[in-house]
């Protein structure tokens, strides 16, 4: 039964109810201003509202407010329109598969040339001796690493939407390409048997490993490039959204680790063994100490001094970038030094020092990638075009973020992919951004691809002029210049005790993934650490926190109790918060979270409950309590052998399914009983579920959720539900929540109203008789029940009183 809402109007933290929204107003207006905090009620500083409106539930604000009716379109309605095609739409769509055909008529050549140069030929420098070091990590010759800087750029430039990134080799990216390669193609497998003094002996055939190792990387480029196509193309840009940035955060600074132990033995130029898969870094480790007596000193020498000076002008140029607008291009004028004393002083003759020896001049001809081996590397490729992806978006959206424009997360995959497919065809290896290119390109002025055009145009010259000028160039150099760019991944563990403070569980990612990368791999590693992330996600939302809400006093403000002095709670009402989605996996922990606030359990009560129920009436048929007009009484003296131990043991399922028959009783649970049945008082008479952050229920929730309505319904506890959004009520509509017993009337638009109708339902129950007291016993014959007639004595009087206090309500 619904009962007549009232408006309630808050002044000064005391509430006045009024049956019309024209007798608030009245009264609002012969109220005296009266001041709060130093400031009039009615000045424009203090701030306050009031509102007088209906009390309104679920089905009468329906009523009052009728439904927009949405019309679905239909199957052929969505294809008629998403296939319809103008001249306005077709060329909308030809510039959003091709950016460039609408930045660049839009260029500003006067004002932006001259930027895009200068950033250009410095990220062209930087990209030229990248590309270098990092076909090390890539398991291929140096001179790939060229390719690998200049072919991806070409189609990024028409392809691509941000205007910033430095499309080439990352080292992260490399590795993960390096590990594929040498566990496919490892110098095991090409021995050549040469004659040296008479005896023959197995040497490594490194034309034909060399050779295979390319054709390796190409194929594994093209199949990355048709994956990320392909992602593309069937616009699933949001899978990235699960490699958070803590998870992203451990993995990179796992590969850093890596590439460092890699670049370790290149440095001392120590023989070791490819190691890949589960604890490679360890079985690499041990053998750099194994061999650490065989480490060439020249090489050493060039890679600390390499190493060091890089590191330290790196830092003058973070320092001080306010004053040097331009970066000193510190690997390239390194490099330069470097080649110039080995090939003067012939280091490699001399003191056996591991030089780059051979870069091709020129290009060599497009490949035909080795459909065969995709079958072997499609995980890996997966992994690794996902990586790049994730690198890059994330690079650029920052970029984009600083110079106010937007990028497109499902062509980007377009654009990578195409990239690699092409760039694969020329036998490069994956291409994506490196950070400290892309920060070149931009802090130097770089305002669109115009410079990473000019770039190429760099690494271009190096590829057809300068690249054998650098055959003298010691490893150890590069190994260094890699190491030296790997500062910023390794500065992400100071990351850990901040996401520690902010949130635990990505503190908890981040350390997991990149143990786990360190330890199985970066393919293994990567799995592993998205299939945790996803796991803590489950465990958050299966252990959901329920939450004790009171009002604060003179508003409609409800907070936690535990977390607020002034909040109050309403007298005989529990308000509960739910605050996640509620499914199969939480719906347990829900359950004991209610348990938890309400301070009993609902099944255990009515248990109780009706275990006295069973005894009054054994005791009423054995004439130890008789009934009278007003009740039931027990005679004075009279033993009790209804008594049975609160600590019996309890069959919850014969007793869930015990019907009481036999008495019809409505009890004063939590006054003394007639009988010893220990019986747990209930101090609420209704309990409010805050519905305001529930974001989905599913089958089990709602059922579940009757179930809990009907438990508490029979220990006389009302439940209601508060602030359910509009697609969770339709749901529980749907999944048949209410029922004959459990009407929609229960569900009120927010926690306020509900506490005002349970206000309004408690008074008028007050102000009428229920006949609480009345006491029906059904006997087996169906006769009408006698009363006596007997005059008692005082007293019997006044044992009747007693026990009407105590049993009938």
């Amino acid at each position: 039964m619904m009962y007549p809402a009232r408006l309630r109007v808050v002044h000064n933290e005391r509430a006045t109810f009024f049956s019309t929204p024209e007798e608030a107003e009245d009264w609002l207006n012969r109220m005296p201003r009266s001041p709060r905090r130093g400031m009039d009620m009615q000045s424009p500083g203090y701030n306050q509202y009031f509102v007088a409106r209906s009390v309104y539930s679920e089905p009468a604000f329906q009523e009052e407010n009728e439904k927009k009716e949405i019309i679905k379109k239909t199957i052929q309605e969505k294809l008629q329109k998403n296939c319809s095609c103008t001249s306005k739409r077709a060329l909308l769509i030809v510039k959003s598969l091709f950016p460039v055909l609408d930045w660049l008529p839009k260029y500003k050549w006067k004002e932006w040339i001259v930027n895009d140069l200068i950033s250009g030929v410095s990220t062209g420098l930087v990209a030229t001796l990248q590309g270098l070091a990092f076909a090390l990590l890539a398991a291929v010759p140096v001179g790939y690493g060229l390719y690998s800087s200049f072919f991806p750029i070409l189609t990024y430039f028409i392809l691509g939407t941000s205007k910033h990134l430095s499309v080439g080799p990352f080292p992260v990216v490399s590795l993960m390409v390096g590990s594929v390669v040498l566990s496919m193609a490892p110098d095991e497998n090409f021995p050549m048997i040469g004659n040296s003094t008479g005896l023959n002996k197995t040497v490594l055939d490194v034309t034909a490993r060399d050779a295979a190792r390319v054709m390796i990387s190409g194929t594994l480029s093209v199949l990355i490039g048709i994956i990320q196509l392909l992602l593309g193309v069937f616009q699933i840009g949001f899978i990235v959204r699960y490699l958070a940035d803590p998870l992203v955060g451990g993995f990179t600074t796992a590969a850093a680790f890596q590439v460092l132990v890699s670049q370790v033995k290149t440095v001392l130029n120590v023989p070791t063994k490819n190691y890949n898969g589960v604890l490679s870094i360890i079985y690499t480790i041990i053998d750099i100490f194994k061999n650490i007596g065989q480490t060439n000193i020249c090489d050493l020498i060039a890679g600390l001094l390499t190493f060091i000076v890089c590191v330290v002008v790196k830092e003058l140029n973070d320092r001080f970038k306010h004053i040097i607008k331009i970066p000193i291009p510190i690997e390239v004028l390194v490099t330069i030094v470097a080649t110039g004393i080995s090939y003067g002083v012939n280091l490699e003759k001399k003191f056996n020092a591991g030089i780059v020896k051979s870069i091709p001049s020129g290009f060599i001809p497009p490949m035909t990638p080795d459909v065969s081996l995709f079958s072997e590397m499609i995980g890996s490729a997966f992994s690794i075009g996902i990586v790049a992806y994730a690198v890059a978006v994330s690079v650029g959206k920052v970029y984009a973020t600083k110079h106010n424009y937007a990028i497109n997360g499902n062509q980007e995959f377009i654009a990578f992919g195409v990239s690699n497919i092409f760039s694969g065809a020329f036998s490069c290896f994956c291409a994506t951004t490196a950070l400290s290119r892309t920060a070149i390109q931009e802090s130097t002025g770089g305002r669109t691809q115009i410079a990473g055009l000019i770039s190429a145009l760099i690494v271009l010259i190096a590829i057809v002029a300068l690249g054998r000028l650098l055959e003298p160039l010691q490893k150890s150099v590069l190994a260094a210049i890699v190491i030296a760019n790997l500062k910023g991944m390794f500065w992400q563990v100071f990351d850990i005790p901040r996401l520690w403070k902010q949130n635990k569980w990505d503190s908890v990612i981040w350390v997991f993934t990149c143990l786990a990368s360190i330890i199985l791999g970066l393919d293994l590693g990567l799995l592993a650490g998205l299939i945790f992330g996803l796991l803590t996600v489950v465990l958050r939302v299966q252990f959901p926190s329920c939450g004790e809400l009171g009002n604060v006093p003179g508003t409609e403000i409800y907070k936690e109790v535990k977390k607020y002095k002034t909040v109050v709670e309403a007298e005989g009402v529990k308000i509960v918060r739910f605050n996640s989605g509620i499914f199969y996996g939480n719906i347990d922990g829900l359950k004991s979270g209610i348990k938890s606030i309400v301070g009993f359990d609902a099944v255990r009560i009515f248990n109780k409950r009706t275990k006295a129920l069973r005894k009054i009436n054994k005791l009423i048929k054995k004439g130890q309590l008789r009934a009278t007009k007003n009740g039931i009484i027990s005679d004075v003296g009279t033993d009790n052998e209804g008594f049975e131990a609160d600590d019996d043991i309890e069959d919850p399922e014969k007793e869930w399914s015990t019907e009481v028959k036999e008495v019809e009783v409505q009890v004063d649970w939590n006054s003394e009983l007639p009988i010893k049945v220990a019986v747990p008082k209930v101090s609420i008479h209704s309990i409010i579920f805050d519905f305001g952050q529930i974001t989905f229920l599913d089958v089990v929730a709602v059922r579940s959720l009757k179930v809990i309505y009907k438990e508490f319904r029979r220990i006389d506890v009302d439940v209601y539900i508060a602030a359910c959004d509009d697609h969770v009520y339709k749901k529980m509509e749907e999944c048949l929540f209410f029922d004959d017993q459990i009407k929609p009337d229960i569900v009120f638009l927010t926690i306020h109203d509900t506490v005002l109708y349970i206000e309004e339902k408690r008074k008028f129950n007050e102000g009428h008789d229920p006949l609480m007291e009345k006491i029906s016993l059904m006997q087996e014959s169906k006769e009408p029940l006698e009363y006596t007639d007997i005059e008692p004595t005082n007293q019997e009087l006044d044992a009747q009183e007693e026990a009407l206090r105590r049993l009938a309500s």
